[in-house]
């Protein structure tokens, strides 16, 4: 987990080793718990490290492992993130991106998955705001930090609010 905090946190060279290490670790066990999530950390490192076909290929062992084990709980954050890597050079994908966001959104919402449907939102949002959709965006993004009522310190709803209140001006 600790590879999967560097990852969120931009420290992609600290985050890549460690998780495939425990990728490894966990793999001669034989279990696939956490290892969709743990796939797309590494995705987003590699990503950040600008390898980007590496960041894929970690996207599609996710995808792979969620569908072959029946692991979904995490289904969102990976379409999610999947989306994100989709967006990046050389070859910026905005179909591509749209189409992973609204998985993602789908399926938080059907598992009732708030945190993870707050983030899809962003991400959708950010994705229709740079298209000069602004008011689509703010009209996805509103009702889904709407449904918070506390934990308004928390990363997600301050960006989210931010992002709100860029849209609104």
């Amino acid at each position: 987990m600790r590879g999967c905090a560097f990852a969120v946190m931009g420290k992609a060279s600290d985050a890549v080793p460690m998780i495939s290490s425990s990728l490894t670790a966990l793999q001669s066990t034989g279990s696939t718990n956490l290892m969709p999530l743990h796939l797309s950390h590494r995705g987003i490192a590699y990503a950040e490290l600008h390898r980007f076909d590496d960041a894929c290929r970690c996207i599609g062992e996710a995808m792979t492992v969620m569908e072959t084990a029946k692991e979904r709980w995490c289904a969102a954050e990976v379409n999610r993130v999947a989306g994100e890597i989709a967006l990046q050079p050389p070859e910026p994908g905005s179909r591509k991106a749209e189409m992973y966001f609204e998985r993602a959104l789908v399926v938080a919402h059907a598992q009732r998955a708030k945190s993870w449907e707050l983030r899809a939102a962003m991400s959708m949002a950010r994705l229709w705001r740079d298209q000069g959709k602004r008011d689509e965006a703010r009209e996805l993004l509103a009702p889904v930090y709407g449904w918070f009522t506390e934990g308004f310190d928390t990363l997600d709803l301050k960006e989210a609010k931010a992002l709100l209140d860029k849209l609104a001006s």
